[in-house]
């Protein structure tokens, strides 16, 4: 079996300067640390936990970012992954979900057959879990989204316990299949000190725009019509404490003030 999970890695937000954001809109990443985006980590523990149960299964991890990205192949490789290549490009710069989900399918096909497509619901530096289905459409492939938990798995189809708003469902899809991981599903295992000494001097392959065969018009700033027009950094502070007695009228006054403030 042949599994390919994408990975991001993002800007730390929780330590977003003033100089967080390009003059034309885009993220300063130099200008920021950067992590393993948490859910696709998620999603890389589930493609090993199919590779456990699977023999021959290879796990494949693809990231699209500066050359420093590589960061995040090595992690991924030192977790369990068997390889991976990093998608590096001026020409992807500025991209947007739509330019990023056309620049990653097209990663995809290049990287050849395959039966498994894990990625993470969304990542922090954007939130709007848009990536991985718009991939799943544009590779013609069916899709499971806020996976939790790998339930079985076979040659044919793949089991996954879905988390949704009002509870959980448990789903059976034919491979091959895209499936998104949130938050809720478990932790990657750590590095492992053999393949940390194995991988130590191994490169990493990057390839550019040219190896993927794009149109080049859906790329980057061009190929994106979504623009971000500023980044603000948050911070949550507490006005007045309020003590309720915990009688009836009190906690329903509670709650509409909660809901009337979109707090809830």
């Amino acid at each position: 079996m042949r599994i390919i999970v994408l990975a991001k890695q993002v800007p730390d937000t929780r330590n977003v300067g003033a100089n967080a954001m390009n003059p034309n809109g885009t993220i300063n990443r130099a200008a920021l640390p950067t992590v393993f985006n948490p859910e696709d980590l998620k999603a890389l523990e589930m493609a090993l936990r199919v590779k456990n149960q699977m023999p021959n299964t290879t796990v494949t991890v693809i990231t699209m970012g500066p050359p420093r990205a590589e960061e995040i192949i090595r992690d991924a490789r030192n977790r369990g992954a068997d390889d991976g290549f990093v998608l590096s490009d001026a020409r992807f710069a500025g991209s947007d979900t739509l330019a990023t989900s056309y620049a990653l399918a097209q990663a995809i096909r290049s990287a050849g057959d395959f039966d498994l497509v894990f990625c993470g619901r969304q990542a922090i530096d954007g939130d709007t879990a848009q990536v991985g289905p718009q991939i799943a459409e544009k590779l013609g492939l069916p899709q499971i989204t806020y996976a939790e938990a790998l339930e079985s798995v076979s040659e044919q189809e793949i089991v996954i316990r879905r988390r949704l708003e009002q509870g959980v469902e448990t789903v059976c899809a034919a491979l091959p299949v895209l499936v998104t991981v949130t938050s809720a599903a478990p932790d990657c295992r750590y590095p492992h000190a053999h393949r940390l000494l194995r991988f130590a001097k191994t490169p990493v392959e990057v390839r550019n725009a040219d190896d993927v065969q794009p149109d080049f018009a859906r790329l980057g700033l061009a190929g994106s019509p979504t623009k971000v027009k500023k980044v603000d950094n948050v911070v949550l502070a507490h006005k007045d404490n309020v003590h309720l007695e915990p009688t009836e009228d009190n906690l329903n006054e509670m709650m509409k003030n909660l809901i009337n403030e979109h707090i809830i």
